[in-house]
């Protein structure tokens, strides 16, 4: 008698159960279509667009991010450093080099889910276009650590993976040409531990 509806019960609890996670499995697990790898740095141009795919207009409107528009900005997200390795915070990196023309830009640590890390009232979380140290070539090292550095230092105060966010603003590369030809900062592994 309590046969059919229990199946289908147990069949509605399924089809929602089911719909419902791989939603927030697919909104999760990508940003949206289009992505541009440069070493390890990773972009979706596309995502920030009026034409932008709905996984991608999703996650944006999910994580509460910043739209900007055709050409404003373009953020670059790397998990790992350039020899393919997942960045730990209980190692020491060197972002260094040089970024692509942009008018301002920001560097920042993330959670692997987006979420920006806050190391401490006095310690720097942020680094900026305004406020690196540059060589005479405008070239920059900036040192990744929970060990505080000289010149340009990047507080990590977090156990586990973490994520570098690198956001050009105002620049010509949020604009669809020229991506293949752009120079990121390298990602260099410099010792793990307190050594």
């Amino acid at each position: 008698m309590f046969r059919v509806p229990l199946l289908v019960a147990l069949a509605l609890i399924v089809a929602f159960g089911g719909g419902i996670g791989s939603a927030v499995w697919a909104l999760k697990a990508t940003v949206g279509f289009g992505s541009i790898a440069i070493g390890p740095w990773v972009a979706f141009p596309e995502a920030q667009i009026v034409a932008a795919d709905p996984y991608a207009k999703a996650h944006r409107a999910r994580a509460g991010q910043l739209l900007y528009g055709g050409a404003e900005g373009l953020a670059f997200t790397a998990l790992t450093d350039d020899t393919g390795a997942r960045l730990s915070a209980g190692c020491s990196y060197d972002v260094s080099g040089i970024t692509p023309p942009a008018r301002f830009w920001t560097l920042y640590a993330a959670a692997p889910d987006g979420t920006a890390l806050r190391p401490g009232p006095d310690l720097p979380s942020a680094i900026n276009s305004w406020t690196v140290l540059r060589a005479e070539d405008s070239r920059f090292a900036i040192h990744v650590s929970s060990v505080a550095q000289p010149d340009n230092w990047l507080a990590i105060r977090r156990t586990g993976s973490f994520a570098l966010v690198l956001t050009l603003l105002d620049t010509p590369t949020a604009g669809s040409s020229g991506l293949i030809d752009l120079t990121m900062p390298k990602i260099v592994k410099t010792g793990c531990g307190h050594a």
